[in-house]
């Protein structure tokens, strides 16, 4: 569960990279990326697993599968904070730069 999640975060996120930011003005791409390297990091992780546990890999516990469903979450939503801080540093749009300075003039 935890390579689909991430392999459902890549792709969705790809895909609305491809389509709406154009200009890289929110960093998608960026998002993109850390979400393709989960999904890499959880394929390599299920290669090992399957090497070690064959066909069983396959028949999972129900509480395994919920398991790696959370932490699947958990994956996606710490990739969302990361991509939030790195947005709201760089501030590509100079929402927060122009916030700050209009409050400096009050």
């Amino acid at each position: 569960m935890t390579l689909l999640t991430a392999v459902f975060a890549a792709v969705s996120t790809t895909v609305l990279w491809y389509f709406k930011d154009g200009e890289n003005q929110i960093k998608l791409g960026t998002l993109s990326l850390m979400y393709w390297g989960a999904a890499l990091m959880w394929m390599v992780d299920a290669v090992f697993e399957y090497a070690e546990l064959g066909v069983e890999y396959f028949i999972p516990m129900p509480a395994d599968m919920l398991n790696d469903f959370f932490l699947g979450i958990s994956v996606t939503a710490l990739g969302l904070v990361i991509w939030l801080a790195l947005l709201l540093f760089k501030d590509p749009k100079g929402v927060i730069r122009h916030a700050l300075h209009k409050a400096g003039n009050c």
